[in-house]
């Protein structure tokens, strides 16, 4: 398996070594809302950010490469991640992408995406290579690809799929697994050339704009898995049609204040609470060392 130190040096190799930003997502707005569960939620899980209470939450919208100055315009996957601040003090996150679909199911395979997926005359054959070694992602990248072919109108008004499984234990002891999805109030795409048109910060420049006229909602809904799903694994559609409605994430204002003071601030989905369970799949549980060696190297540059 490749070490995570070489992991983000792909990464960097791929997308240029920008001091202070993030590996990944480089390009992003952090803002603050509320998340509230549904009493839908408290029957699935004990975890205590889906009791019902409101809890305040710390949000990042992003664009997926790893260069801060692209343009919003260019298709890209998007990122929202939500970190819930509980009452202890403690958080639990969940980190989603605009994709509905990863398009590996390892570390090393992501990798090699990545490298193949690197602009030039290259790209015309080191794709076809990846895709000889790897034939089960060509579904995972044909069902992504138009949700990444028309930018979006806004931050707030895109899905965002949470791509791993995780298991709610419920306070009676039962157990399921489920997946993350949140759901705007409205989907708004545009066409390229319009999206253009607004320029190349069009997404950071709209979103103080849009939470002006109020808060941005989101929907969040859990799938809920059958006996034949397999949660270890990231690439493959679970074939459960069931889903509840677990709660409402109002996203407020900016919020100015994260990462200020040279502090990353870190969202990590194996960051997880009491009623709330980790599956085995492998490129959820890569994330946290790939995530401490970017963190340390962004804690020790300026941008």
């Amino acid at each position: 398996m490749i070490t995570p130190q070489d992991a983000i040096t792909a990464i960097k190799k791929r997308f240029g070594n920008h001091h202070g930003f993030r590996a990944l997502h480089a390009k992003g707005l952090f803002c603050t809302g509320t998340f509230t569960a549904t009493p839908e939620a408290a029957t699935l899980t004990r975890a205590v950010p889906y009791q019902g209470q409101s809890i305040p939450v710390t949000v990042r919208f992003s664009n997926g490469g790893g260069d801060p100055t692209v343009a919003d315009y260019l298709p890209d996957v998007r990122g929202l991640a939500v970190s819930m601040h509980l009452p202890d003090g403690k958080r639990t996150d969940i980190v989603a992408q605009s994709a509905p679909r990863f398009p590996v199911r390892s570390a090393d395979a992501f990798i090699e995406f990545v490298r193949a997926m690197e602009p030039g005359l290259g790209q015309l054959w080191k794709m076809p290579a990846f895709l000889l070694r790897h034939p089960e992602s060509l579904g995972a990248l044909a069902a992504s690809g138009p949700a990444l072919a028309k930018p979006p109108a806004s931050y707030t008004s895109l899905p965002y799929y949470a791509v791993h499984a995780f298991k709610w234990t419920a306070a009676n002891g039962s157990a399921r697994w489920v997946r993350y999805r949140w759901l705007p109030e409205t989907e708004i795409r545009l066409s390229p050339s319009a999206a253009k048109k607004l320029g190349p910060d069009y997404l950071q420049e709209e979103l103080p704009k849009r939470l002006q006229s109020g808060p941005a909602r989101f929907n969040l809904l859990v799938q809920i898995a059958s006996a034949d799903d397999n949660p270890d694994d990231p690439l493959i559609p679970w074939s459960s049609h069931e889903e509840v409605v677990a709660g409402t994430l109002e996203i407020r204002a900016l919020d100015g204040s994260r990462e200020k003071d040279g502090k990353p601030f870190v969202f990590d989905p194996v960051r997880v609470v009491d009623g709330i369970g980790l599956s085995n799949d492998p490129v959820l549980n890569y994330r946290t060392h790939a995530y401490t060696v970017s963190v340390e190297q962004r804690a020790g540059e300026k941008k």
